[in-house]
């Protein structure tokens, strides 16, 4: 009698199927990546202070380093909620949707950097378009993450008790804000042309309707 073969597995079919690792190194990265945010923000130095005035003009001078810091906190916390969105809708992983995490994580990464660039060069537009390009990747990642998980079939095909949106509902109103913000931050980043501040102010205010959410019905469907 012959004896049966053992099964093979292909490395692909078994790699990068743990959802739980995956949300994990995420929330590990966001963490240090906002972490890494206040650190950039410098404590005035004890020797150029002997005044209360000197001391005032100091923190005044750290004013773009405070508006950019809030600026990139709002920009990492609005994208962590929507990965925690996605990641919620999900089924199963597997090796292809966890490499689109991780590269959807190294722009998460590049935020610190982005962020001192621009604190230390405000009035540049180049500046302004280097921290838009870094938001704009972190955007196409996370939609090219959910378009994959739908193609492949990864998310979850039945409601959850105490969900307000079926799984494929849920899907399009990702799909829709993505997009939709994407739209608005390249709107606010065109107005570099017109000032840096001007286009980091109406970044922030977007950043704020989709934080807060107010109760405004045009706002809402944004």
């Amino acid at each position: 009698m012959k004896p049966v073969a053992a099964p093979r597995a292909h490395y692909n079919q078994i790699a990068g199927h743990s959802l739980d690792r995956v949300t994990g190194l995420s929330d590990g990265i966001f963490a240090f990546a906002m972490t890494l945010l206040v650190l950039g923000l410098a404590i005035p130095a004890v020797a150029g202070v002997s005044s209360e005035s000197d001391l005032l003009n100091v923190l005044v001078r750290l004013g773009p380093s405070l508006l950019t810091y809030t600026m990139s906190f709002l920009t990492l916390g609005i994208f962590w909620i929507g990965q925690q969105a996605q990641l919620g809708q999900l089924a199963r992983v597997n090796r292809h949707y966890t490499w689109l995490q991780l590269a959807f994580l190294a722009p998460v990464s590049l935020i610190p950097f982005s962020t001192g660039v621009l604190a230390h060069f405000i009035a540049f537009r180049v500046a302004l378009a280097e921290y838009w390009l870094n938001i704009f990747v972190l955007g196409a990642m996370m939609l090219a993450g959910l378009e994959y998980a739908k193609h492949s079939h990864l998310f979850r095909e039945d409601q959850l008790e105490g969900e307000p949106l079926h799984p494929s509902v849920a899907v399009r109103a990702m799909r829709n804000r993505l997009l939709i913000a994407q739209s608005l931050y390249a709107g606010a980043a065109l107005l570099c042309l017109v000032n840096t501040y001007v286009s980091i102010t109406l970044i922030v205010l977007i950043q704020l309707n989709y934080a807060i959410a107010p109760r405004i019905p045009l706002l809402n469907r944004l």
